[in-house]
């Protein structure tokens, strides 16, 4: 098995295209660290720590890769480009032109490209708008708690800068997975949803040994984060 990998390096074709597609998910997990204009750094942790609780963030968080409670560059992952698919796939059965597109071949499917990457960006930019307004009081909408103010300067202009930066986001990182599809290994889109999966099972996995930890003040604190409170 080690020497069939090391021949996958000799070939020149297969090597440049394992080196550009690592390169892609490198640029991708280095943009979910970088936060967008306009964000309290100092506040992302607290939301971080309620995502770790479970529920509807534990949830996000996931599919973003840990990147949507960070509000990085990449929070929006590629959950706008699967939601455009889908409603591009649903409106073939029923819009006449599209169902023409679907049966045109090569061609037909570049224009159904075309505008699933226009799709994308406009759900991005609902999807941006909807989570700056409702992180703006620390995703108190989704969790229910109260305390953290991601957007502490809360106006226009920052909310249009936060709006512009995730949906750029989204677009490059479309723009990356088509490239990966094409110069590298695999279905680019498949891969970076794979990534975004994987890379938040190191931060389930410690805290899911802290919770089990007999002693200490980790098990407290999660067997009280756990237990609902009685009135």
């Amino acid at each position: 098995m080690l020497a069939s990998m090391l021949n996958m390096f000799r070939v020149h074709d297969l090597r440049n295209r394992i080196l550009f597609t690592l390169l892609m998910i490198l640029l991708y997990r280095v943009g979910a660290f970088i936060p967008a204009p306009g964000i309290d750094v100092e506040q992302v942790q607290l939301l971080r720590d309620r995502a770790s609780q479970g529920g509807v963030l534990a949830f996000l968080q996931l599919f973003s890769g840990g990147t949507l409670t960070t509000f990085a560059v990449f929070a929006l992952g590629v959950m706008p480009y699967i939601t455009g698919s889908i409603i591009m796939q649903v409106l073939g059965v029923v819009v006449p032109r599209i169902e023409q597109w679907q049966q045109q071949g090569a061609v037909g499917q570049r224009k159904i490209t075309q505008w699933t990457r226009y799709l994308t960006v406009g759900i991005a930019v609902i999807q941006a708008t909807s989570f700056a307004f409702l992180f703006n009081d620390g995703g108190n909408s989704i969790s229910g708690q109260g305390g953290a103010n991601l957007l502490p300067r809360f106006h226009i202009g920052t909310v249009s800068i936060v709006v512009l930066t995730l949906a750029a986001g989204t677009a490059l990182l479309m723009w990356m997975g088509e490239l990966i599809t094409q110069k590298g290994i695999g279905n680019g889109m498949s891969l970076i949803i794979m990534i975004s999966v994987l890379s938040a099972f190191p931060a389930q996995g410690s805290g899911a040994s802290r919770c089990s930890s007999p002693s200490g003040s980790w098990a407290g604190a999660c067997t009280a984060a756990r237990t609902p409170t009685s009135r």
